[in-house]
């Protein structure tokens, strides 16, 4: 799903294009205090009040509005040579009962973070691959871009390409003197384990979440009309690391170009911790797919300790899809120098 809009100046002609879909994930906290997650799309029927082609010193601005009072809005800078993304805004406004039901906060919220690198200007962007932006409490998905700002004479420029759309290089071989007639039949060698990462949460009071471990995606593909076992790491150096707390739960969000983990621990009892949800994102081109666990009790321990388990353990997300976690050691507040 994908909206399509222009944006025109005083004399009619367009000065922004953009053409693309988003898929969202807001994090809210409940008035039980707990904390759900909701994902939906921002549709193809929106208005853009509230956009401009910028004057007297202002950016031009997109702003896309959907729904009940929701809104998408970027910002453009340019130089003589480029033009660039600003501040990329998603506001969600929970007084929307339909996706927020039961929000201990009601009202606009709005949640701001970074899109759209240099591209040169007369010049359009294209990514159909997906790109994943990560603010406080929201998750994006965006794919099947085409977008240009500071358009000359209301034209679409000559496209340039994202790189993750860019086809890989074709790996060169060397000669070789003997001929082979076979094909090497492919093998369902065991992973190594995987390794382990140390990621942390932060909020005003300092580290709320602490955690230390190896993850393995375990899911099932369809591949040639059979569903196949795949398994993967996750390579903690390529994952970009977010994540908020409140005073019930905390959540870390792990990122990279195909793959969005949610892991959200809550209290319990006051005086325990434990693993309370876990939400998966698997990204293949400008597809997606969700998967998401709201149930679970594991990784329990007192507030003020740390949960350890060097051995393998199974996280059942879904039914096609299981996280296998290695070195385990996580903790929920009272963290004391990052230890």
């Amino acid at each position: 799903m994908a909206f399509d809009v222009e944006i025109k100046d005083d004399k009619n002609a367009t000065c922004i294009y953009a053409k693309l879909s988003v898929n969202v994930t807001v994090q809210y906290e409940t008035n039980t205090s707990s904390t759900k997650n909701v994902t939906f799309s921002v549709p193809s029927e929106v208005t853009t009040n509230g956009s401009s082609c910028g004057s007297n010193g202002k950016a031009p601005i997109l702003v896309i509005n959907f729904g009940n009072g929701h809104s998408w809005s970027l910002n453009f800078t340019r130089n003589d040579s480029m033009y660039s993304g600003g501040a990329l805004i998603f506001t969600y406004n929970t007084n929307d009962s339909t996706l927020f039901p039961d929000a201990l906060k009601e009202g606009l919220i709005s949640s701001t973070a970074a899109f759209l690198g240099p591209i040169p200007l007369n010049s359009t962007y294209k990514c159909i691959s997906s790109e994943v932006v990560v603010s406080e409490n929201v998750t994006q998905i965006i794919s099947d871009v085409k977008l240009e700002a500071f358009m000359q004479n209301g034209t679409l420029g000559k496209e340039v390409s994202c790189d993750a759309d860019k086809p890989s290089p074709t790996p060169t071989t060397n000669p070789s003197t003997t001929a082979s007639t076979t094909t090497p039949t492919p093998t369902s060698k065991p992973l190594d384990n995987p390794t382990t990462g140390n990621y942390s949460v932060s909020d005003v009071n300092g580290t709320c979440l602490l955690a230390s471990m190896g993850l393995q995606i375990n899911t099932s593909l369809l591949s040639e009309g059979k569903n196949i076992w795949t398994a993967f790491n996750i390579d903690p150096t390529a994952m970009s690391k977010n994540g908020t707390c409140s005073n019930q739960t905390g959540t870390l969000i792990l990122t990279d170009n195909s793959t969005v983990i949610e892991f959200t621990l809550a209290l319990k009892n006051k005086n325990h911790f434990y693993l309370k949800e876990v939400n998966v994102a698997l990204i293949n081109g400008s597809a997606s797919s969700t998967r998401q666990n709201q149930n679970l009790s594991a990784w329990e321990a007192s507030v003020g300790s740390s949960y350890m388990c060097h051995k393998e353990q199974q996280i059942k997300v879904s039914e096609d899809l299981v996280i296998n976690s290695f070195d385990v050691r996580v903790q929920l507040f009272g963290v004391k120098k990052k230890k």
